[in-house]
């Protein structure tokens, strides 16, 4: 059996119930458009008792440490992403949705912003990019840098 890591360990020391109701809880939270009060009586039709605001407070705890985690086995992007930006309507007012989108056209990142603010979304991107990817943090040299850097490197010894 695999261990977890010390960080997850830590934030899941003191919760009293098992670890797999927390994650499933907290993993159909995020994952399904579920209200706190329908995971309640799905896990009460399973036989667990559970308040609503305890499922908040796992998610509360539980998320930006897995967060951290799997940040850190994210698939790599490369140096070829794209800005994509448009308006939605969220509950109301008009929001402004910036996503950065790979080569084969997969959305790597979203943001979402009440302003419009391009610089702002594009310096998120890049640093939201270049955490996980060490690929993505170098940058190729021009070719007159190239040459430039060979005509003035001295010659190897013989």
């Amino acid at each position: 059996m695999k261990t977890l890591n010390p960080a997850v360990a830590r934030v899941l020391k003191r919760l009293h119930y098992p670890l797999d109701v927390i994650l499933t809880c907290v993993r159909w939270y995020v994952a399904y458009p579920l209200s706190l009060r329908h995971l309640e009586e799905m896990m009460a039709e399973r036989g667990i008792s559970v308040d609503h605001s305890t499922v908040h407070r796992w998610a509360i705890k539980v998320l930006p440490v897995l967060e951290k985690v799997f940040r850190r086995h994210k698939r790599g992007v490369g140096r070829s992403w794209r800005m994509d930006e448009t308006y939605i309507k969220v509950r109301g007012p008009w929001k402004y949705l910036y996503r950065a989108v790979d080569k084969e056209g997969n959305t790597v990142d979203f943001l979402l912003r009440a302003h419009r603010d391009k610089a702002a979304a594009r310096r998120y991107f890049e640093k939201s990019i270049r955490l996980p990817n060490p690929c993505a943090r170098a940058s190729p040299m021009t070719r007159a840098r190239n040459s430039r850097a060979i005509k003035t490197s001295p010659p190897p010894p013989a």
